[in-house]
C-alpha cells in the first residue's frame, strides 16, 4: 500500500477508525441485552476517539502533533495470539465479543506496523508509532478485561 502525502496516511487511518466505530456501532443495535449493547458502544467510543486524535493531527499540523505526542512501552500479553478469527453474530456472549474485540485490535496493529516498516521518512514513520502505540493500548486494555472475566469465571 503506498500512500501520496502524509495526509493520504491520515485520511486512511481516519477511514479505518470510523470503519471499526461502525461495525461496533451497527453491532450494538443488533443486541437484545442493555450489557452487550453498552460494551459495543463503548468499543465505539474508543475507535472515535482515535478518530478524533487524528482528524486534531490533521487540523493542528503532524508535525507539532507527533512531537507532542508522548511514547510509551506498552506491553503485549498475546492473549488474541490464541483466540481463532471470529465473526459478528447477534447474541453472541460477552466473551465472544471481547475475544471479537481483540482479534479487530491485533488486526490494527499489524497493518499499522506494516505501514510502519514501509514509511519512507521520519514523520511518516513516528505518525505510524503513534497509531501503532494507540492500538496497542486498546488491545492492551480489551486483552486485560479477558483476563479479568475469565479468572472470574474461575479459568
Amino acid at each position: 500500500m503506498r500512500f501520496e502525502s502524509l495526509k493520504d496516511m491520515i485520511d486512511f487511518a481516519i477511514e479505518k477508525e470510523q470503519e471499526a466505530a461502525d461495525f461496533y456501532t451497527e453491532a450494538s443495535g443488533q443486541e437484545a441485552f442493555s450489557g452487550s449493547k453498552e460494551m459495543l458502544r463503548e468499543f465505539a467510543r474508543e475507535e472515535l476517539k482515535h478518530k478524533k486524535m487524528l482528524e486534531d493531527m490533521k487540523s493542528k499540523g503532524i508535525d507539532d502533533s507527533v512531537n507532542e505526542y508522548t511514547f510509551k512501552w506498552i506491553p503485549d500479553i498475546r492473549r488474541s495470539d490464541y483466540v481463532d478469527d471470529l465473526t459478528y453474530a447477534k447474541g453472541m456472549g460477552y466473551r465472544d465479543m471481547l475475544m471479537l474485540a481483540m482479534k479487530r485490535e491485533e488486526k490494527a496493529l499489524k497493518l499499522y506496523n506494516e505501514l510502519l516498516s514501509m514509511a519512507e521518512d521520519d514523520l511518516a514513520r513516528n505518525f505510524f508509532k503513534v497509531l501503532c502505540q494507540e492500538e496497542a493500548k486498546h488491545k492492551l486494555a480489551l486483552e486485560t478485561m479477558y483476563d479479568d472475566y475469565m479468572a472470574e469465571m474461575g479459568d
